[in-house]
């Protein structure tokens, strides 16, 4: 019985409300603004160049992220430094609570009792993995993708210098297919390219709920929606250019249904995200009542 229904996050701009470096340009002293602006316009030069070779442009800011600290601008940046500043994230209101909130959800539903329905929640995002684990977000998650990158001994002090793992808006889809799969858990020992029959894996897709805040989570948007699941966007409260995107994206069939980045009691995103779990729960205990009427068989009776 595929009983699992996952709840896959984006982080910034969904869960955070900005980007999760902005703690570390502010205690380093650095302009967020001049930062971005710097990394896109080595972007620019480097296409220029180099015409003939690809960049990539969603996870190109960790190579600036190694080029500060070793100019000293971001002195001694290494990943207990990344895991402390996950306590400086400023979440949209009520976040933590609401994943926690999501992970009990059929704790006292006596009526999926017995199908042993679960919610889990999973963070796929393109920013530093450690700093995600670093935050409140770790006790709620079941699994959190993001970049990951190691440390080398410098005048005795660890610091970050080599990037070992990235996660860009494209490579996020291979996340939602280690979820479907369940290749993300070791002791399964399951390769994300191994061939598994559909009713065999972990979290089907139509158990799946993909929420993110913009056009550039498209790619997942566009395999959670093609293999049947349900997507969502998040919106910045007051942002109209946002807004613009997120209806465009519903206009397009992108996404499901949209909603302001609040997950407070009685807020659009609480409800509408509660409900359509519970739309899937229901859709489960059907399917597996059916399973069970189909499998009685006739009942012998005299013959006249």
């Amino acid at each position: 019985m595929s009983n699992i229904i996952a709840v896959i996050w984006d982080c910034d701009k969904t869960l955070i409300n900005g980007y999760m470096q902005d703690p570390i340009f502010k205690e380093y002293g650095i302009d967020a603004k001049e930062f971005w602006a710097e990394n896109n316009q080595k972007q620019d030069d480097l296409c220029k160049k180099y015409p003939n070779i690809r960049i990539n442009s969603d996870t190109y800011y960790l190579n600036l992220f190694l080029q500060y600290i070793r100019e000293g601008k971001f002195d001694g940046l290494n990943n207990k430094k990344l895991h402390e500043y996950g306590n400086k994230q400023e979440f949209y209101k009520n976040v933590p609570e609401f994943l926690a909130s999501l992970n009990n959800l059929f704790q006292d539903k006596a009526e999926y009792k017995d199908y042993d329905i679960q919610v889990e929640n999973y963070i796929v995002s393109t920013g530093f993995a450690e700093l995600i684990r670093g935050s409140r977000l770790n006790d709620v998650a079941k699994s959190i993708w993001g970049c990951e990158l190691i440390e080398t001994n410098i005048n005795n002090d660890l610091v970050l210098s080599d990037v070992v793992y990235t996660i860009d808006n494209t490579t996020k889809t291979r996340a939602i297919f280690e979820i479907n799969k369940g290749s993300w858990n070791k002791e399964l020992h399951v390769d994300v390219n191994a061939k598994i029959s559909f009713d065999m894996r972990r979290v089907p897709f139509e158990n799946m709920i993909y929420i993110a805040d913009g056009p550039s989570d498209i790619p997942a948007f566009s395999l959670v929606k093609q293999k049947g699941g349900t997507t969502f966007a998040i919106y910045p409260r007051e942002d109209g250019d946002a807004l613009k995107q997120v209806e465009q994206m519903r206009i397009d069939g992108r996404v499901d249904m949209y909603a302001e980045a609040d997950y407070s009691e009685g807020t659009t995103a609480n409800l509408w995200i509660k409900n359509k779990i519970f739309e899937i729960a229901d859709r489960i205990r059907e399917e597996e009542r059916s399973k069970f009427r189909n499998s009685i068989s006739t009942v012998p009776r005299h013959l006249v």
